[in-house]
């Protein structure tokens, strides 16, 4: 068994931060107080705030100007859906909005990848659905299952639905044990993809999509009753 990271005092200020930021203790536009002004009220050091302000720079929720100060960055209007994760983590709220993104482009992925799957990729479709019922547990179910999205999403033969389908996994890892409730039964679960597979193997574009629709909005409700 590894040991756990500790968190250091970068992590901790960068977490309160971050939550002072999305809670709107500091708006979307606001310039924080000054570096000094900062370290100071949380007793830290300067470089230990500039170390904090980097993070969240990347993150996209930090900008500076030089020789005007450290501005958040209005995220909702400027920033990308790399935000997602952060996001979720700060506010389940955020959850529905993926899932209702996941049910439309689920099922364009699933229409896409029927009509230009290839021999090979309908091949590696039907292996990778025949992991999800032969999965040890839960956790080995749904990390399965997700592979096989994943596939359909390269079976469109477009990569910008690959990383879409990334970003929305992404986007609930934060909650990820939470959702487990469609994989408890490896076998139940295969049986709901199946439809799916079966559609885009046999080249069938409205049949996919029906069955992604279906599949996602049964999974859906499962793993929002777990999270309730």
């Amino acid at each position: 068994m590894e040991p756990l990271p500790r968190e250091t005092i970068v992590d901790v200020l960068e977490g309160r931060l971050r939550e002072e930021i999305l809670t709107g203790r500091h708006p979307a536009g606001s310039y924080l107080p000054p570096e000094r002004t900062l370290a100071d009220g949380y007793g830290v050091t300067r470089t230990t705030l500039k170390h904090a302000f980097g993070r969240l720079m990347q993150a996209g929720l930090l900008e500076t100007r030089h020789g005007v100060g450290t501005r958040v960055r209005d995220y909702l209007r400027l920033g990308g859906a790399d935000l997602l994760p952060m996001l979720v983590r700060h506010s389940p709220d955020w959850i529905g909005e993926v899932f209702e993104v996941r049910r439309t482009i689920g099922a364009l992925i699933a229409e896409r990848a029927a009509a230009r799957a290839t021999g090979r990729q309908r091949a590696e479709l039907r292996t990778l659905l025949a992991a999800v019922g032969e999965a040890a547990d839960a956790d080995a179910t749904q990390l399965a299952d997700i592979e096989v999205h994943r596939a359909l999403a390269r079976a469109t033969g477009n990569r910008v639905y690959v990383l879409l389908t990334n970003t929305l996994f992404n986007a609930y890892l934060p909650v990820r044990a939470a959702l487990r409730g469609p994989f408890t039964d490896p076998r139940v679960a295969r049986g709901r993809l199946e439809p799916v597979v079966e559609a885009v193997a046999a080249g069938d574009p409205p049949g996919a999509r029906r069955a992604a629709e279906e599949y996602l909005t049964t999974t859906e409700r499962i793993m929002l009753e777990g999270l309730a």
